[in-house]
């Protein structure tokens, strides 16, 4: 074990006078909706304070590494403007940033503890899976009252070991959660759990609160699967006589009133929502509000807002369901408030999966379609007359609401084929004035003019965008051409 000036240290170079939170997320594969929370929560608390957000990487946890998961967790934070002070790509006053590459730290500190009568070391065989599960029996386990002297000796002798915690056997713990209040847990319904293991690496929970400490972290902010832990964090900070952080914990995200979400039942992760079509801003602001009340009625509020108004007091206990439909309605509202520039931008990928032809203008399409989209996917279904006209039978011009039948949609085609084609502009103003006369010359409504045109130039009755619209985009030449083909099926 280091000397204490090392420790001395260590101290020194923690970061204080400011509010420090830290996301902490394992390189897994995928951003989860609960994931994602906790990074908005974690950064939000900082923000509202004007301290500092820490980026972790916890990836003690080897044999759950996924390949490329460090990248997915950068360009979700990238596109989340969840933007971090500190952390591996940045750097920062107490680097290293990412676990493994502090491994050395956590065997001087669990040696400390085991120095202190907090910790001690076991010989015993066990397996992971035993471990995992929790299974150890403390008041059996002859290590825990093996003298240090011969606990020493047989480290010394290369004996693999790994290092416990030495919970009190009596009495209780009681530790405070900014959420759910003060917890008191007997200590003997605590296990001695593992803190470093033989190979030399921590687990999950010693470098949380090793690195938690050192990093400065004021707010730690976790899932409510995590209360069960917090006693023996407390435990840890009081062994080293470190200052405890507070704690947030969070109540889960549900997928119904009885499942958490899960990737393995198809939940969405948030990979997966950008690709059915929804915008970050939206997912942003929806998962925030999972679990989290703002005072007041608003709801959609951007991220900047969300960092002037975010407090933890309202965090609610109660588990928040994710509900798909209510995100589509934050989605639809996201894209209504959009400048028309900005949704073209988004919508021209979607709408070009659908229109090839260059000679159709994608802002214009996407003009027809900003008002009646709720996610971006459903764009192409709904332009697939744009680039071919669909096969349709002469029963679509009959609506009755237009009061539109066989007769009159010939006698309406009849009459406009030859004044569309006598426009001199083609142009919204021209193409309206001509369908907006022809109906007064014959005294009827717009909507019985409207619809055979539509339904002849599109071959579908349901559009995004009327008749004028359609007729536009599609250009002089084509609209003709595919209203002498509504007449020639009207016969």
């Amino acid at each position: 074990m280091k000397d204490i000036s090392w420790f001395n240290d260590m101290e020194a170079r923690i970061p204080t006078g400011e509010v420090r939170t830290r996301f902490a997320p394992s390189p897994t594969g995928y951003m989860h909706v609960g994931n994602l929370r906790t990074a908005l929560y974690t950064y939000l608390i900082a923000r509202h304070a004007k301290g500092k957000f820490i980026l972790r990487i916890e990836d003690t946890d080897q044999g759950r590494l996924v390949e490329g998961a460090v990248d997915v967790i950068y360009k979700t934070m990238a596109e989340c403007r969840l933007e971090h002070d500190e952390g591996p790509d940045v750097g920062g006053p107490v680097a290293p940033y990412v676990q493994t590459e502090r491994r050395p730290l956590y065997k001087e500190y669990a040696e400390l503890l085991v120095e202190r009568g907090h910790a001690y070391r076991c010989f015993c065989e066990k397996t992971e899976s035993e471990e995992d599960s929790g299974e150890f029996d403390r008041p059996d386990d002859p290590c825990r009252s093996m003298s240090r002297e011969e606990s020493d000796r047989r480290a010394e002798a290369g004996e693999p070991y790994v290092i416990r915690q030495r919970i009190p056997h009596e009495g209780t713990t009681t530790f405070h959660d900014e959420i759910y209040g003060d917890i008191t847990v007997e200590n003997k319904s605590l296990d001695d759990q593992v803190l470093l293991k033989r190979d030399g690496l921590p687990t999950y929970n010693f470098a949380n609160v090793v690195d938690d400490h050192l990093m400065g972290i004021t707010h730690v902010v976790r899932g409510s699967e995590y209360l069960s832990s917090a006693p023996k964090y407390n435990l840890l900070y009081e062994g080293f006589g470190w200052d405890i952080p507070k704690y947030v914990h969070c109540s889960p995200v549900m997928r119904d009133a009885h499942n958490k979400m899960s990737k393995r039942h198809g939940d969405p992760s948030y990979e997966d929502l950008i690709a059915q079509g929804f915008l970050t801003e939206a997912v942003i602001n929806y998962v925030t509000l999972l679990g989290w009340s703002p005072r007041g009625e608003q709801e959609i509020f951007s991220l900047d807002e969300l960092k002037e108004i975010f407090d933890i007091s309202g965090i609610s206990k109660s588990p928040a369901i994710f509900d798909i439909e209510k995100l589509r309605y934050f989605n639809a509202e996201y894209i209504r408030a959009m400048s028309p520039e900005a949704f073209a931008g988004v919508a021209e990928p979607y709408i070009r999966k659908a229109v090839k032809n260059p000679a159709y203008d994608a802002a214009a399409i996407a003009a027809l379609l900003q008002q009646r989209t709720e996610v971006l996917t459903e764009i192409p279904e709904k332009l697939d007359f744009f680039d071919t006209l669909p096969e349709y039978e002469p029963e679509l011009f009959v609506h009755k609401k237009s009061k539109s039948d066989l007769d009159s949609s010939r006698s309406v085609l009849e009459k406009v084929i030859p004044a569309f084609e006598a426009l001199p502009v083609w142009d919204d103003e021209g193409i309206m004035d001509v369908m907006v006369k022809l109906a007064e010359a014959e005294g009827v409504k717009n909507a019985k003019v409207m619809w055979p045109v539509r339904i002849a130039a599109a071959g579908k009755a349901v559009t995004p965008g009327g008749a004028v619209e359609i007729c536009r985009i599609l250009g002089k030449d084509e609209c003709l051409r595919r209203l002498r083909i509504g007449l020639e099926k009207l016969g």
